[in-house]
């Protein structure tokens, strides 16, 4: 069969006057409805909704624990081999000879702020924490939790959660958008990433069901982010001296988690109404310059040859042990307090909980990362998106956690950052190293992790917001209505809220592991597409067949 030039042009209805001026009125009021929903039943109905989404959970990670752990394994596979495949390799995202829009330091600030900089935050001294308590090599006495053998077994697996796996995810969903929506001209929207599968078709109800999927995918994905980033912010504002927002468990109080969310959602609807360019921009480059700030405390005062040594150690048995990692499964023998049983619980609670959450943040980070990569290489971009943010997460979690735990092994914390709650432990672990030198000196770290928070948690929540714009106006950047705006970000901000009033954020990633399922579907079918495009796009140029939308316009694949 004779190629043909490929689909150029996939008109998306929008409306043309009225309050949904510019947007896809299917996509958008089914989008609203499905998570007013989820927010009413949340609040007005919590128990009944907890129990419910819990047994879900349990169904999910009972049955399709391999699923989301062999997915993430083939997005894996599937960048690295794009940017070693030749054809893919060089092909530009964008038309031939354009250039990037934002420079290589503004691009990474940009990826990692709204990818994964608020974990960081969070994560980067309490996972190395937990996983150095206990992980399967405890489990199967391979070690001893919480002494020093099990130190690399700590990283091994905190290096698993937040390394090429996490970054496949995104670099996956950005890649099929920027390749379809700059190369072929085609609306930047999820649906249309998989032209090469449904065509022309995408135009009408299939399409609006694969950007609702990934609308709600993005706002649990980033309300769970939130979550956690709610609850560090409140004890953040504690340590600094504003107090009743903390109760004696250590969690955020009601009155705390409204606070929090009024200061972080008011600043993100108001960055998102400047857009890409001005706010989010300003905001990442700041949060890049606090994190090297707060980064380099770490390095030059806290565990600086422990953290190097688990640098080195750590990236070297995580890559050891990636391929077992990948597609290794266990399987729970219904005993519990066994070996199996605890292994399978762990995996559950750990990787397929990462991995859920990386794929319903992969429509917002993914179109996102397209939306600032334009005019790189394929190779560039795949390199770029997984590679530099990683090894960036790798040493945060060398320095940052490897401080807490040299301290508590040294016996000097006395499980003062141990005990702390998970939100807390990296302002425990300042404190600890600073008031002794000085009050103000802690006060003041302090208050600077407070900053590098709230503009990780706006830079995410403003970025979501305007991807969800992007989906509902059919891939139109530009008509961002502003009630449209407001709406989602009130929307986000209560469905946090609902949540974590009703359920803690538990029940958050027990929502985002279930929205996280369809979406995974659809991003294993943008793997196909994208590499069915590309190869085809190989033989297009050898038969000089145009492949690029300034080129043709002739609707077929």
């Amino acid at each position: 069969m004779a190629l043909e030039p490929p689909l150029t042009d996939l008109p998306i209805k929008t409306a043309e006057r009225g309050f949904y001026r510019g947007f896809s009125i299917d996509v958008t009021v089914v989008s609203k409805v499905i998570i007013s929903a989820l927010v009413v039943w949340a609040i007005f109905w919590p128990t009944e909704s907890g129990r419910i989404l819990g047994q879900l959970n349990s169904v999910i990670l009972e049955n399709l624990a391999a699923w989301y752990i062999w997915t993430v394994a083939l997005f894996v596979i599937v960048c690295l081999g794009l940017a070693i495949w030749p054809t893919a390799a060089r092909m530009n995202l964008g038309v031939e000879g354009e250039k990037p829009e934002f420079s290589n330091f503004s691009w990474f600030s940009m990826m990692f702020g709204a990818g994964i900089g608020v974990g960081m935050l969070t994560w980067a001294v309490a996972e190395p924490v937990a996983h150095f308590g206990n992980n399967p090599e405890v489990i199967q006495g391979l070690t001893t939790g919480g002494a020093a053998d099990n130190v690399r077994m700590a990283y091994k697996w905190s290096f698993l959660h937040w390394g090429l796996g996490a970054w496949a995810c995104y670099a996956v969903c950005g890649l099929a958008l920027a390749f379809f929506s700059y190369r072929r001209g085609l609306p930047l929207t999820i649906r249309s990433s998989l032209t090469p599968l449904f065509g022309a078709s995408l135009s009408g109800k299939i399409g609006h069901l694969i950007d609702i999927v990934a609308v709600v995918a993005t706002i649990l994905g980033v309300a769970q982010t939130l979550g956690f980033g709610v609850e560090q912010f409140v004890a953040g504002l504690t340590r600094i001296g504003i107090g009743g927002l903390m109760n004696a468990d250590g969690g955020a109080t009601t009155v705390g988690i409204i606070v929090a969310l009024l200061v972080i959602m008011g600043a993100s609807t108001l960055s998102a109404l400047s857009g890409v360019g001005k706010g989010i921009k300003w905001l990442s480059n700041i949060n890049m310059v606090l994190s090297i700030v707060l980064l380099g405390f770490f390095i030059l005062f806290g565990a600086t040859f422990f953290g190097a040594q688990n640098m080195v150690l750590g990236l070297f048995d995580y890559l050891v042990a990636l391929p077992e990692l990948s597609f290794n499964v266990w399987t729970s023998d219904g005993v519990e307090g066994s070996e199996a049983f605890l292994l399978a619980q762990w995996q559950g609670w750990w990787p397929v909980f990462y991995w859920a959450w990386w794929i319903a943040f992969a429509p917002f980070v993914g179109l996102f990362l397209a939306r600032i990569s334009r005019g790189r290489s394929i190779r560039e971009f795949v390199l770029g998106a997984m590679i530099v943010p990683a090894l960036m997460c790798f040493v945060w979690f060398a320095w940052a956690g490897g401080t807490a735990i040299d301290l508590e092994l040294n016996g000097d914390a006395n499980g003062v950052i141990f005990d702390a709650a998970n939100g807390d432990k990296i302002f425990a672990m300042t404190e600890f190293m600073l008031a002794p030198i000085a009050e103000f000196l802690a006060w003041g770290m302090a208050l600077l992790i407070v900053v590098l928070l709230m503009t990780f948690l706006v830079t995410s929540a403003d970025s979501a917001v305007l991807i969800v714009n992007t989906i509902n106006a059919a891939g139109d950047e530009g008509p961002k209505a502003r009630p449209h705006i407001i709406f989602w970000g009130s929307a986000l901000g209560l469905v946090v809220a609902g949540l974590l009033i009703s359920g803690g954020t538990s029940a958050i990633q027990t929502a985002m592991v279930i929205g996280a399922l369809p979406f995974s579907i659809v991003m294993v079918l943008m793997c196909v597409a994208l590499i069915k495009a590309i190869y085809n796009d190989g033989r297009r140029e050898a038969q000089g067949i145009p492949t690029l939308a300034e080129q043709s316009s002739t609707p077929a694949e």
